[in-house]
């Protein structure tokens, strides 16, 4: 990617390759912590990079523009400037806090993906709670498919490799497994899981104020968040209605789109991109790389999202990436069950 762009051949990237525009996911923003263990610091940024990322989207002529006018332009002729539509995933206390300040001070549009078992102050950050053990632990055990592992990690890179390896199984759980298996993390551990999870998160208040800002919009990322690859499918329908049903209720809004939770290709499978139509979204975006093309060439319900490493504060990076030039090509798709993209 330097090599793009200092030679400048993303600035020669053809139109198509470039498409209409991009969906770029955020998850935390929040100011830097002197924590030597972060194993989510990937998924952050600070107010002041999300600062300098739209001064830039705005230096390179970029459209910023909500989901529903992300939804049109895909499904248009290309116009003459790209779209860049801002989008935050997790329902985060620090969307309020550390982001909104900057987006309001900014004026620009931005979707909120909500999980609704969080502001209901039901919902539960096993992530964070498995953050929490690892990073004050040497010693951890606890049951693992039926059997009690114990685990030494004394040192900070035996704690990366022990969760990268807890947080990839519990991931693939059912959420009634995970569930059972981080409540016992927790009670081995002393870890308040419920006031962990309602302290990191928007409450419906924190949400009614965003909703009175015009240039907020949201979408639903279902219920509790569950990579829906590790349900049955009523099951999946449920989380995925009942989301709706939940967030247009104590929004007073009609919710028309929604976030595969995780939004990996291990996360949801085709049958869930027709249950987000068959529900009545209008889109539903992953978190699969790439650029969103025009003229209907990006499916509208396995929409690619660009997730920003929070480790890096490169916007030459940023820029290169937009310009769309590291992705292959979109294919078209003249229906939702045209699936090329899964």
């Amino acid at each position: 990617m330097e090599l793009a762009y200092f030679s400048g051949a993303f600035s020669w990237t053809p139109r198509d390759v470039g498409g209409a525009g991009v969906i770029l996911r955020f998850e935390r923003v929040r100011p830097p912590r002197r924590a030597r263990f972060q194993p989510l610091k990937s998924r952050e940024i600070t107010p002041q990079f999300l600062h300098w990322t739209i001064q830039a989207l705005k230096r390179w002529n970029y459209d910023i523009v909500g989901i529903d006018e992300a939804c049109r332009r895909a499904v248009t002729l290309p116009e003459k400037r790209r779209f860049a539509c801002l989008t935050f995933d997790g329902a985060s206390k620090d969307l309020i806090t550390h982001a909104y300040p900057v987006l309001a001070g900014h004026g620009v549009p931005f979707t909120v993906y909500l999980p609704t078992a969080f502001p209901d102050g039901v919902g539960e950050a096993w992530w964070l709670a498995l953050e929490d053990v690892i990073a004050r632990e040497s010693r951890i055990g606890l049951m693992i498919d039926g059997g009690e592992r114990h685990f030494e990690v004394s040192s900070l890179s035996d704690k990366y490799q022990l969760f990268d390896f807890l947080y990839d199984w519990m991931r693939r759980l059912s959420p009634s497994d995970r569930s059972l298996a981080i409540n016992d993390l927790g009670r081995r551990y002393a870890v308040d899981l419920a006031q962990l999870s309602r302290n990191m998160s928007l409450d419906w208040s924190d949400l009614a104020k965003l909703a009175a800002d015009r240039n907020a919009s949201f979408g639903c990322a279902t219920v509790n968040y569950p990579a829906l690859s590790t349900l049955k499918d009523a099951d999946a329908r449920r989380e995925m209605a009942m989301g709706k049903a939940v967030a247009e209720s104590a929004l007073r809004r009609q919710v028309s789109h929604f976030a595969f939770p995780f939004g990996d290709r291990d996360a949801f499978r085709r049958a869930h991109v027709l249950m987000a139509e068959e529900t009545g979204f209008a889109s539903a975006v992953s978190t699969m790389p790439g650029i969103v093309g025009a003229q209907g060439r990006t499916n509208l319900y396995a929409l690619p999202r660009i997730a920003w490493d929070g480790r890096q504060r490169s916007l030459r990076m940023m820029r290169v990436l937009l310009s769309g030039m590291m992705f292959a090509p979109v294919q078209p798709t003249r229906h939702t069950r045209e699936l090329s993209i899964l």
